[in-house]
């Protein structure tokens, strides 16, 4: 199964969990990140490890972006590595 790099873009998270910045590799184990963002990326990030390409705008990528359903307070991107 492939590893899925995501990196927190952007940041203002209510509980300031997250920053801008951090980094977490996927592979077996889900990152720490809260619930309701992991819902929303770990879609993404399941297509990604088994090799998915994605829409991204005019095009597909083996990337994805994200935001946190609470008022789109932290985005983060996902990726595959190479």
């Amino acid at each position: 199964m492939k590893q899925v790099k995501i990196t927190v873009i952007s940041a203002c998270c209510r509980s300031e969990h997250h920053k801008a910045g951090e980094e977490y590799i996927v592979g077996d184990i889900c990152p720490p990140l809260c619930a309701e963002l992991w819902h929303r990326a770990y879609p993404y990030v399941l297509a990604l490890q088994n090799g998915a390409l994605l829409d991204c705008g005019e095009g597909k990528a083996r990337s994805f972006t994200v935001s946190c359903p609470d008022e789109n307070r932290v985005t983060l991107r996902g990726e595959t590595i190479e």
